[in-house]
Parts: C-alpha cells; structure tokens; sequence
C-alpha cells in the first residue's frame, strides 16, 4: 500500500498547489486515490455507482457549489444537470434539506447576484409602471 500512498500524495499535492483544500479534502482525497490506484493494479473493477456521500452543510462553498449526489464541483447547479440525477431542483432541495427557495449557487455568485438586483431596484420600476 506505500507505494500507492506515495502515489496519491503526489498527485494531491499537485491538486493542493492549484486550488484551496481543506485538510478533510486532501485526507479524504489521498484515501480515495490511494484505494483506487491500488484497485487499478490489482486488476479490480471499481464500483462507479456507489454515490459521493457530500454533507450538504458543507456543499455550499464561497467560490463552487458541489452537487451532494455526485460530488461535481460548479458554480451553480442547473436543472440540465440534475435532470441527469432524475430530479428537480424542488426535489434536490428537499433531498439535501435545503430551504424551498436557497439558489443553487456559490455565495459569490449570489452575493453579486444580490448586489446587481439592489442597483437595479426593478421594484420600484415595477410601481411607476401601474400608474
């Protein structure tokens, strides 16, 4: 198993110097290559079904989003891509037990988002219009 140890430490940290990891990530990351290098090797048949367990608490980052059923990194999750999971976003957000209107977006996306809706005030466009 060292050998597959070294391996995976090699290319987490070539991971690690590219982007921001927490020490849960990097860990569970180094296991999970480390199991799958070895698996590889050994001529074993990895099981791709087997889905990503995410803590949903922790899916919602400052720069991505990850989705809790396959672990993908985004900057929003769309309906094109839970379609792909069979599911809404209605029944995404029930199933993670998020709130029934959280946006599916990272927080810098919704920060800007809700930075861009303040400057534009469209409701008070909306109240001129009804005169």
């Amino acid at each position: 198993m060292e050998d597959y140890l070294k391996e995976a430490l090699e290319i987490v940290k070539a991971q690690a110097s590219v982007r921001t990891m927490t020490e849960d990530e990097i860990t569970s990351m180094v296991q999970k290559i480390a199991i799958g290098i070895k698996a590889i090797a050994e001529g074993d048949v990895l099981s791709t079904d087997e889905p990503t367990a995410i803590d949903p608490k922790k899916a919602i980052r400052e720069k991505s989003i990850l989705c809790c059923v396959c672990g993908k990194t985004f900057k929003v999750i769309t309906k094109k891509h839970l379609a792909t999971h069979g599911l809404t976003p209605e029944e995404y957000r029930e199933k993670c037990g998020y709130k029934k209107n959280l946006p599916l977006v990272c927080k810098s996306l919704q920060r800007e988002r809700r930075k861009k809706m303040k400057e534009m005030k469209l409701w008070t466009k909306r109240g001129k219009n009804k005169k």
